[in-house]
């Protein structure tokens, strides 16, 4: 049990490292992405490439003054970013990626745990991120991040409905709820070519998930200054941002896990091939944000639920009957 615990704890350990860095540098990769499409140079002054950026821009959030505004509700105030980040690491607790290695004679399982039901944790767990975004709005004492804080709340429950659909689908036809058997269920033939449309829905719902362009109405500058992160400066401020990436790379790991058959690829190394998928996905994100308008409101609401919910549904109940012949 003593070699279990501290296998799980460096485990985490260099998890945790790895997605910090991961998150900082790709606020980096999505400035110069951005740039190269709109035709500008991007960052390109601190260190070879501009590399160092996201050093600098830690070391300014670090140093900046941690204001707060007057007649909030103080723990509240301080607890909402604390949950966003928990909850955006914590969905990589059940990522496999990879089956197995041996180091030293021993076999290493390429993820932390495995649960039976592994899907249903993460989805629980992930869903707990819509706290940090209500709570930092209302306890804020500010009306436009009230606004931001319901407007991510509704976002997400209502987008959550379509999502777990979709992964019913692959849940079916794979017969377990065990992400690392999902995988290998995988290992003939990917599940986005025989459920292109879940994936689909998976993919469009999981914008919607991590409060990106073009849903990213929560924050909608134009309309609500800042939406429910507009009263924190600082590392609280970029604690929010900081989870955000980090969503980024969790649902794009779901993603892989469920459609694009996890760790699997033409050559032996696995984990290379996990991180080459990820990476793909995460470019996606990116160039949806440098090419698409934001919706409206009412446009969102009634997408989520008069069009991805019916279709999600009639593509589960038409999966269930092909499984069932």
């Amino acid at each position: 049990m003593l070699d279990t615990a501290i296998e799980v704890f460096i485990k985490s350990l260099v998890l945790i490292l790895f997605l910090m860095g991961a998150a900082a540098y790709m606020t980096f990769c999505e400035r110069v992405v951005m740039a190269r499409m709109q035709l500008r140079l991007g960052p390109n002054r601190v260190g070879p490439l501009g590399l160092l950026q996201p050093i600098a821009d830690g070391i300014k959030l670090l140093c900046k003054e941690q204001f707060q505004p007057g007649n909030i509700e103080n723990f509240t105030y301080k607890l909402a970013p604390a949950i966003s980040v928990f909850t955006a690491l914590f969905a990589f607790v059940l990522i496999p990626f990879g089956d197995t290695i041996e180091i030293a004679g021993r076999t290493i399982h390429l993820r932390i745990a495995d649960l039976n039901a592994g899907i249903l944790f993460v989805l629980a767990f992930s869903s707990l991120a819509v706290y940090g975004i209500v709570l930092a709005g209302w306890a804020s004492n500010n009306r436009y991040s009230l606004l931001g804080g319901l407007r991510g709340t509704a976002q997400l429950i209502s987008f959550e409905v379509p999502m777990g659909i979709a992964i019913l689908t692959i849940v079916i036809s794979a017969g377990t709820l065990s992400l690392p058997e999902i995988v290998k269920a995988q290992q003939d033939q990917w599940f986005i070519w025989t459920h292109p449309v879940s994936f689909i829905i998976y993919l469009i719902t999981a914008f919607a998930e991590t409060n990106r362009a073009p849903f990213d109405l929560p924050e909608s500058e134009q309309e609500l200054t800042g939406g429910y992160h507009t009263e924190y400066g600082g590392m609280r401020f970029a604690s929010f941002f900081l989870a955000e990436y980090i969503n980024i790379l969790a649902v794009s790991a779901i993603t892989t896990t469920l459609f694009l058959g996890g760790w699997y690829g033409p050559t032996d190394t696995p984990f290379v091939w996990f991180l080459l998928k990820v990476a793909l996905l995460v470019f996606l994100f990116l160039w949806v944000r440098a090419t698409m308008a934001r919706l409206r409101y009412d446009q969102l609401m009634s997408f989520g639920w008069k069009v991805l919910t019916p279709i999600a549904t009639l593509n589960l109940l038409v999966t269930a009957y092909f499984v069932l012949v």
